[in-house]
């Protein structure tokens, strides 16, 4: 037993003379070229030291799907005490390890901590300068130096991309802030830089928007300097902005009016957004469709970032009871957020590497009218990660257009459609997000489903990335396809497009499916029959509930659909509920978030099970105690589109598809 203890117990005495030797430096010369220090390989570097740079650039650059921020300052704890040559030093030895072919990326300082002032002004294009107060570094802190490295993208397909949605209440500036970061001229106080945003004369008139608006915003291969539609000269394309740009953020510009808030929703949900930009007036603080459209994204769970506009405008008072009431309800348990106020460069750094991983929700104060916060912002926007399904994850490491996606494990392919347009000369073409996989030209597609859940193959014949023609699109990017011999009217949002060789026979839609469901808030109590508009993705429609059970049961029983009338679920309830779509089948799949509303948001959900044609005919039987097999209302559609496929396709269809109400 004593011997057991003493082998449990032993010290490793090799470790300790490893640990003694390098105390008292009577090491090896190989372990004293290992322990180089970081502050002598960034100062005084030679061969070894610029290889050793480069490999880690190129590996943090792959971990960060293509740019990464680099803060240097302290090794292992140690602060590297630099002084102003060692940071001109250090920023010209991590230019010279970016520059070569492996890495091929620029450099970019974000900020020095022991400079007097690290904020850059934008230029004088604007009436007043943007420049941002910073704190003083107090003194024995550590100087830290952080720098932006991104790669510089060969090609358009390569180009990173971030997709941001736009919500907030009825005025509280969406638009105007869009157009001042889109177009570099900051706002009269009336509204001059969100009339180049509308898209219809009512909301140039009204002033509100209506639709779901789309702008972009670039960052250079140079130096991440803003990349616009305008400049001093003239006014640029998509495609120009696109060519001179290693990174592009496109804004979703939702409605904030009560009355387009299925058109919110429907953005929200159906265009993917990476982040979500709640926008809160100063002088109204978090009121109406604010909190409604605050709900919907953490229900989606996606990441929310606070911009306060019109601080120009509204009294300090006033702009203090905001901040209390925005952190108060980012505090609160719905939310369970730690609100972070971003004042300078550096805490602008900070939050942007803690918005994903953590529980943080960036708050910005700016002003449209002054320029006061815009800087801050706009580095925000430069330096906001990637989404977790990145685009750089399947794309080819060959930079060359012809390479094939050498990849057997790659993703299937799933094209969700948000919009249709029939273009002269091209046909039809449709826009929307490549949720997995990739496609290129000439890849043989299925198309659907249609109104009676079938697909039809068709192939790819040419794709344009922010109007700019590219060969392919990979995970994650919004792109629009051409489609060969497919008429618009064979089209509609919600619809799929799969590789045909995924899939050797066509994919199967279903109209039942069950989730998973919180009722957020319902004035009284759901029931079986209760009828909702159903959000999932790119599909929007009506559904109606077959039967509700306990959230911690397994498979559905006879009692359980016997009893289904009894179950009812109230605000706060937690259940498994079995949905139907009321018109026609839908392309549903496994772990697909939902929300189902009846005017506001009424619950969110995860489907958990995607139900067969004869699972659908079991529970159909089991639900209408089998007075109904199959459900006749889904086959007269099915009957009512055979009919209509058969009739000449460029015939008018002006009459509707009958609902199964």
């Amino acid at each position: 037993m004593a011997d057991k203890l003493k082998t449990k117990y032993a010290v490793d005495t090799s470790l300790f003379d490893a640990l003694v030797e390098q105390a008292s430096g009577t090491g090896s010369e190989s372990a004293v070229a290992e322990l180089r220090a970081l502050k002598q390989r960034l100062l005084t570097p030679d061969d070894a030291d610029m290889q050793f740079l480069t490999d880690m650039l190129a590996r943090r650059l792959t971990e960060g799907h293509g740019e990464v921020v680099y803060e240097a300052g302290v090794d292992n704890g140690t602060p590297m005490d630099l002084c102003d040559d060692d940071v001109k030093t250090v920023t010209a030895t991590l230019t010279a390890a970016a520059d070569r072919p492996l890495v091929n990326a620029f450099v970019q300082l974000l900020y020095d901590s022991g400079a007097a002032d690290d904020a850059q002004p934008e230029g004088k294009k604007h009436a007043r300068a943007i420049v941002e107060k910073t704190k003083p570094v107090s003194n024995g802190a550590a100087r830290i130096v952080s720098y932006l490295i991104r790669r510089r993208p060969q090609r358009i397909e390569d180009m990173l991309e971030v997709r941001v949605a736009v919500v907030g209440n009825v005025d509280a500036g969406k638009s105007t802030m869009l157009g001042v970061l889109t177009q570099g001229a900051l706002d009269d106080g009336r509204g001059l830089a969100r009339l180049a945003l509308f898209k219809h004369k009512h909301e140039v008139d009204s002033g509100r928007t209506s639709s779901v608006g789309m702008e972009i915003l670039g960052f250079n291969k140079v130096d991440g300097a803003a990349v616009r539609h305008t400049d001093i000269h003239r006014k640029a394309g998509w495609d120009a902005v696109c060519q001179r740009s290693s990174k592009i953020v496109t804004f979703l510009d939702l409605a904030g009016h009560e009355k387009y808030l299925k058109t919110t929703v429907y953005g929200m949900a159906g265009s993917a957004p990476d982040y979500v930009m709640l926008m809160v007036a100063a002088n109204a603080g978090v009121v109406g469709m604010a909190k409604e459209h605050l709900g919907l994204a953490l229900a989606l769970g996606i990441p929310v970032f606070v911009v306060v506009t019109k601080i120009d405008m509204c009294p300090p008072h006033v702009l203090d009871a905001t901040l209390k009431q925005l952190s108060r309800i980012l505090r609160s348990s719905g939310c369970r957020k730690m609100p972070v106020a971003v004042s300078d460069r550096k805490s602008v750094a900070m939050a942007a590497s803690r918005f994903v991983g953590q529980r943080v929700c960036p708050v910005f104060q700016v002003s449209n009218v002054t320029g006061e916060g815009v800087g801050l912002l706009q580095t925000f926007l430069n330096i906001l990660p990637l989404a977790s399904c990145s685009a750089e994850s399947s794309m080819p490491t060959s930079p060359t257009p012809t390479s094939p996606i050498a990849s057997e494990d790659e993703a299937p392919l799933r094209y969700d459609i948000n919009e249709i347009f029939a273009v002269p000369y091209v046909g039809t073409v449709v826009s929307g997000h490549l949720s997995s996989g990739s496609v290129r030209v000439g890849d043989m597609v299925w198309l659907g489903p249609d109104y009676s859940g079938s697909f039809v193959a068709t192939q790819v014949r040419g794709i344009h990335r922010k109007r700019a023609e590219v060969e392919c699109g990979y995970q994650g990017q919004s792109v629009s396809l051409a489609l060969r011999k497919i008429s618009r009217t064979q089209v509609r949002k919600g619809m799929v497009l799969l590789r045909k060789d995924d899939h050797e026979v066509p994919p199967t839609a279903t109209c039942t499916f069950e989730a998973e469901v919180v009722v957020l808030y319902h004035s009284t109590t759901i029931t079986s029959r209760y009828q909702a508009m159903l959000h999932c993705g790119p599909v929007r429609q009506t559904a109606r509930v077959l039967c509700i059970r306990p959230a911690d049961t397994g498979e559905s029983k006879d009692e359980n659909a016997s009893d289904k009338h009894r179950d009812a679920l109230r605000t706060g309830d937690r259940a498994r509920v079995l949905f139907q779509f009321i018109r026609y089948p839908e392309f549903i799949t496994l772990g697909s978030r939902l929300v189902f509303r009846e005017g506001r948001t009424k619950g969110v959900g995860k489907v958990v099970r995607v139900l067969s044609a004869s699972e659908e005919r079991d529970v159909m039987k089991q639900v209408t105690n089998g007075t109904m097999v199959v459900d006749q209302r889904i086959e007269t559609v099915q009957a009512e589109t055979i009919q209509i496929k058969t009739s000449d396709p460029a015939e008018p269809k002006s009459r509707k598809v009958p609902t199964l109400s």
